[in-house]
């Protein structure tokens, strides 16, 4: 993903996604295949037709299978909808998770986090876009979750930023305000972003990358 450092990529606390399931308890290789299946085909017809507009039958009729078969796996479309937004949102939200005592300097962390955060939306098309899309779908359990894992996210990066810019490696005003700026970036991609398009996921994920910098005043060193 373009992304180096020694510094392994653990979320901090929990991060499972609220509980709602379906008949199934107890996950095996062969029973993670095939709810593997069930969230393709979902996410696809989810993202081309909207969440209002996908019903559990088509979800079968594009699997070829009996509604028994989806149930087992899932309670309702509401709940792939939400184990589909999930674990973009884990992967975004858990982007400046570091080990502890990482000595590199604040600005590196941040530099990390940021593009790793950009990375993970953009690999987790179109389900990273579906918040953006249709915020109104989640259950408040889900809602709760998701603002928990922000807030971890937003704790951590807002001291980076002012640690990083004593340092002199930043410059920028308004601590939230550029902190939110900077993300709407890969907030806003759900809008027009086509993985189909002229640029490679890789390279809009890197312009991207560097529009953040110029978000936060990066500083370039001499070398």
């Amino acid at each position: 993903m373009g992304i180096t450092s020694a510094t392994p990529h653990k979320p901090s606390g929990r991060t499972e996604l609220p509980q709602g399931t379906g008949r199934q308890r107890t996950a095996t290789a062969g029973t993670d295949v095939q709810r593997e299946r069930i969230l393709q085909a979902a996410a696809q017809l989810f993202a081309a037709q909207g969440y209002a507009n996908t019903t559990m039958a088509q979800i079968v009729r594009a699997l070829e299978v009996t509604k028994p078969f989806v149930y087992y796996y899932f309670r309702d479309k509401q709940e792939i909808f939400e184990t589909l937004s999930w674990q973009p949102t884990v992967d975004c939200f858990t982007s400046l998770d570091f080990a502890e005592g990482d000595p590199r300097p604040a600005v590196e962390k941040v530099k990390e986090g940021i593009e790793r955060l950009i990375r993970a939306t953009v690999a987790h098309h179109p389900c990273a876009f579906f918040p953006y899309r249709e915020p109104q779908v989640y259950r408040p359990e889900y809602v709760a979750a998701q603002k928990k894992l922000a807030h971890h996210f937003y704790d951590r990066l807002c001291p980076l930023l002012e640690e990083a810019r004593r340092d002199g490696d930043l410059d920028f005003r308004e601590t939230k305000i550029t902190a939110l700026a900077a993300l709407s970036l890969p907030g806003f991609l759900y809008s027009w972003y086509r993985p189909e398009g002229r640029l490679s996921p890789d390279e809009v994920a890197a312009e991207l990358v560097q529009l953040s910098w110029r978000v936060l005043g990066l500083r370039q060193r001499g070398g």
